[in-house]
């Protein structure tokens, strides 16, 4: 089977995605409220009670809004690393301490025949994470919240079959934006926000002749549209000689308000 995947929400208003291999579930981020992630995944075909486990990508309430809620009606674990825990523990009520695992960074978990692997990424949060997905020679990584790409945050991803990446904003429409200045900067900053530039710059170095589709994630609803995205990512890819046809296109859309469909990650 692979691995396949439905990115439930994506952006400030909440993110959760589902990666599932034959013989096991798993949801990443709980960002939604718990009647809205129930909804999703009914959509999707999918039932909490079948969840084998929650990952947690870092504390921001976009991430952990249902996260309680929802472990707890469906009696699900939540694995988080140690300061991540920390940081949440006030935010999602009580959790039994069965359902509290403790995942730190650069660990791997094996969830049936997938094999899920943590990575420090830059973000202001305690200890915030992307994960890579692998099974039956197939690569799924999920990036988004992060301020820039570093070179330990490359050597993870890159070389994936599909990829989820962020592309939060476009500078100009942030910088002419509502938000005040001390948002504005830290959006900006190396532990913040992917703009979309930084998003095209960064697939130069990421992309291969193994990688099928990247899926731009977390955008901005106030500074950032997803065709705006789309057209600069690219300019960028073009420029630094990716040409893709129009039917091979790799570039696909996430949505803050449904799920993407479901993705089938194979290998050729």
């Amino acid at each position: 089977m692979g691995i396949r995947f439905t990115v439930l929400g994506s952006g400030s208003t909440g993110n959760a995605t589902i990666v599932q291999c034959e013989d096991s579930t798993v949801l990443i981020d709980a960002g939604l409220s718990m009647k809205r992630l129930d909804e999703l995944m009914r959509m999707q075909g999918v039932a909490g009670h079948e969840i084998d486990a929650i990952l947690v990508t870092h504390e921001h309430s976009d991430h952990i809004k249902g996260l309680g809620a929802f472990a707890r009606k469906h009696n699900l674990p939540i694995y988080a690393n140690e300061a991540t825990w920390g940081a949440l523990e006030r935010h999602v009520g009580q959790i039994t301490a069965e359902q509290r695992v403790i995942m730190e960074t650069g660990e791997t978990a094996n969830f049936g025949s997938m094999r899920t692997t943590s990575y420090a990424i830059s973000h202001d949060a305690a200890e915030p994470v992307g994960y890579v997905f692998e099974d039956d020679n197939v690569k799924l990584s999920l990036a988004t919240d992060l301020g820039y790409v570093s070179d330990k945050v490359r050597r993870m991803i890159e070389d994936s079959d599909v990829l989820v990446l962020e592309s939060n904003h476009d500078v100009n429409m942030l910088r002419m934006g509502r938000y005040p200045w001390n948002i504005k900067r830290r959006i900006l900053s190396d532990v913040g926000h992917l703009s979309n530039e930084a998003a095209g710059e960064a697939l130069c170095q990421l992309m291969t002749d193994r990688t099928k589709r990247v899926y731009l994630a977390h955008l901005s609803l106030d500074h950032n549209m997803m065709d705006l995205a789309r057209m600069t990512v690219n300019e960028i890819l073009e420029n630094n000689g990716f040409f893709f046809k129009r039917e091979e296109h790799p570039l696909r859309e996430t949505y803050h308000d449904r799920p993407t469909a479901w993705d089938e990650v194979r290998r050729r």
